[in-house]
């Protein structure tokens, strides 16, 4: 039997379809590592950040492996002033996830959670599957059936 992930557990629950992929053998420190590891584009692997907004409200941004989260655009998009990145030690307390193995299914709490736009090219998108090593592969329309969220450029 393949490792499920918590995550895999909820696709499997609310019977969306998905695949999952592992890269446990290889040491993956960016996104780009882990496109690599999983011989995916690294436009199609997403890396899953967590932001707080100026009035203290946190943020999800789903942004591609070799892209930057843009500030100012981020904030933009969820009708902020100003956006920061979380420090890492208020991660896993934050979502349940560790640096690294961040998802956007599955965490503690329901965050308003953004994908950037180009993920709209794609007929699916990779990302973490909430543990290092781990990541689900899915289209947007069933990632819709789990999470609430919005397209925006935010790169």
């Amino acid at each position: 039997m393949e490792y499920k992930t918590n995550v895999m557990r909820i696709l499997d629950k609310k019977k969306i379809e998905y695949s999952s992929h592992s890269y446990v053998d290889t040491p993956a420190v960016s996104g780009i590592d882990v496109a690599n590891a999983l011989k995916q584009d690294p436009r199609q692997v997403f890396k899953t950040l967590v932001t707080v907004g100026k009035s203290k409200i946190y943020y999800v941004f789903v942004v591609p492996a070799a892209e930057e989260l843009d500030l100012k655009k981020a904030a933009q998009s969820v009708n902020e002033k100003s956006i920061a990145m979380i420090e890492a030690k208020y991660l896993l307390p934050l979502t349940g996830y560790v640096h690294g193995g961040c998802s956007p299914v599955g965490m503690k709490k329901r965050f308003a959670t953004i994908i950037d736009a180009s993920a709209a090219a794609f007929d699916t998108i990779i990302f973490s599957a909430g543990k290092i090593g781990y990541q689900v592969e899915i289209s947007l329309e069933n990632l819709k059936k789990v999470i609430d969220y919005d397209l925006a450029d935010v790169v």
